[in-house]
């Protein structure tokens, strides 16, 4: 079931909560995870902040359900 990215802003709480935390601490604590973990954060955290991200996610999976892929090597040809 794919759910689109204004159905899950619609439907998600808005929470705001405060956090001690300066940005060298966020930064302290980024550069602690490994790169995977890193990476993922940041991608999570682009797609919480941008709906036009998500959009392209499902644009990308139709597209890839559809067959419209192109191979590793026609990409970079």
């Amino acid at each position: 079931m794919v759910i689109d990215a204004q159905t899950i802003e619609k439907n998600t709480p808005k929470i705001e909560f405060k956090a001690n935390l300066s940005l060298n601490d966020l930064i302290s604590a980024l550069k602690m995870l490994d790169e995977e973990d890193r990476e993922f954060f940041i991608e999570n955290l682009i797609a919480a902040l941008s709906p036009e991200y998500l959009k392209s996610i499902e644009e990308a999976r139709r597209d890839y359900k559809k067959g419209r892929v192109l191979s590793h090597e026609d990409v970079f040809k």
